[in-house]
């Protein structure tokens, strides 16, 4: 059970690795750790994703955190944004998403939010692994009235989306768009919420099975997207990923914005309307060469996240105040209006400034020119999962690609958080340059630590 703990949450295999009985275990050290700090009886909000795995592993982390004394309440398929603002409106103490974001529907992972609707703390999540799998004897159960409450929040949906509703200024009564819901969390909330603020609404990827999504579809394909807008003349398309935490966009010739795009658009549009905190805006590690360039020459300050995924954005913004934080992967954080990344949030504010401008999105998105970059996505065999680095042969490529592009460009290798999938980057001036090394370093993961072809 050790193996879904890392350093970036609670995720693996659903069944297999998380299982139901997992799912208990922490639901139970969650309460017992919340009851300590607080001293009384406690309350999460739980919501989830499409995933076949996502109901059984909800009411299995429920029943643990009822067994300790503390009350679940239980807020269906909703977006990962949706459970830390609703922790925040109904007055939890801890909010809970069962997702593995992006991933395919083999994968479950479980995140956890403090009652102001920021990522939990560390040192919690940490207390909670150590009770798990080292001390679950020190868990105990509740009896009689102690027992906690099972109780099913049945507007949590629209109390989301009304909540979004308010955040938005601009009309889009004259503008089409189309809406890849990657057949997860937004299938729910998208057309409700963009319907609700004028505009004229086509969805794609809406019909979720339990393993469809993120399944050729969604911000990890978006083939179909960009079809679909440029036939229909739609003015945008807009990509999330299975929990719209994330969101690509798409112009009207079916052109792709990449998070950098989205964070260049808003970055800009806030900077002339005097909202950008400090002018600055907080991007990841990965964030394009090129976006380090453009903001120079518009004077936007860059400051880069220590780590990755959108926690770490947050700890940087909250470390300087400022209010604009996004990724390449499309994680868009507003701070000054949610409390972690809302893809369905970002891509409506880019709706709006494309609406007040009177242009078209691929104008809009024209300000800002990428490095050329190179991505390949690699599965990696089980035993190298969190451990393909100690590999020399892999390890002594990445050094060497990094030196030969030092200055003209740069490559990042990372594995995601929630799947063994190995993630390589190279981004530089020369196009061919790039992709030769990266395929230098996949062919070298795919001969020690990966698949062949």
């Amino acid at each position: 059970m050790t193996q879904i703990f890392t350093k970036e949450g609670i995720s693996g295999r659903a069944m297999s690795e998380l299982s139901c009985e997992a799912a208990l275990k922490i639901g139970r050290a969650l309460a017992l750790i919340l009851q300590n700090r607080t001293g009384r009886r406690t309350k999460a909000v739980i919501g989830r994703d499409t995933r076949l795995s996502g109901e059984l592993l909800t009411v299995s982390f429920a029943a643990g955190f009822c067994s300790a004394g503390s009350d679940s309440h239980l807020l269906g398929v909703v977006p990962t944004p949706a459970v830390s603002y609703l922790t925040q409106k109904y007055g939890a103490d801890v909010g809970v998403m069962l997702t593995a974001s992006h991933n395919s529907y083999e994968f479950n992972g479980i995140r956890f939010f403090d009652s102001r609707g920021f990522s939990l703390s560390d040192d919690i999540t940490a207390e909670i692994a150590r009770l798990v799998t080292e001390a679950p004897n020190e868990m105990r159960l509740s009896g009689g009235e102690e027992i906690g409450s099972l109780v099913t929040e049945k507007n949590a949906e629209w109390d989301y989306v009304r909540g979004l509703i308010k955040q938005i200024d601009g009309d889009l009564s004259r503008m089409r768009i189309a809406i890849d819901c990657a057949n997860g969390s937004a299938c729910g909330t998208a057309e409700k919420f963009f319907r609700g603020i004028g505009a004229g609404v086509s969805l794609i990827n809406n019909e979720p099975d339990g393993r469809n999504i993120n399944s050729g579809c969604g911000t990890t394909d978006l083939s179909a997207l960009q079809k679909y807008v440029v036939e229909n003349r739609c003015h945008a398309g807009i990509a999330f990923d299975g929990d719209a935490g994330r969101c690509i966009m798409v112009d009207e010739k079916g052109q792709i914005l990449d998070g950098d795009r989205i964070t260049a658009v808003l970055a800009y549009a806030m900077k002339a309307q005097q909202k950008l905190s400090a002018n600055t805006c907080v991007v990841a590690q990965s964030t394009n060469l090129g976006f380090f360039r453009w903001a120079k020459e518009n004077g936007i300050v860059v400051a880069t996240a220590s780590g990755y995924g959108s926690k770490h954005l947050i700890e940087r913004m909250q470390v300087g105040d400022y209010n604009l934080g996004g990724s390449p992967s499309g994680h868009i954080i507003l701070l000054d209006r949610a409390r972690t990344a809302d893809g369905q949030l970002a891509a409506a504010k880019v709706l709006e400034i494309l609406a007040k401008s009177g242009r078209k999105m691929s104008d809009l998105a024209g300000i800002y020119e990428p490095y050329p970059q190179i991505i390949i996505n690699l599965q990696l065999r089980p035993e190298y999962s969190n451990h393909w680095q100690d590999v020399p042969a892999i390890s002594e490529m990445i050094e060497f690609c990094q030196q030969k592009l030092e200055g003209d460009g740069r490559v990042f290798v990372r594995q995601s958080s929630t799947s063994p999938i190995l993630r390589i980057i190279a981004e530089g001036r020369d196009r061919e340059t790039v992709w030769q090394y990266a395929q230098a370093i996949a062919k070298t993961v795919r001969d020690n630590a990966g698949y062949p072809e």
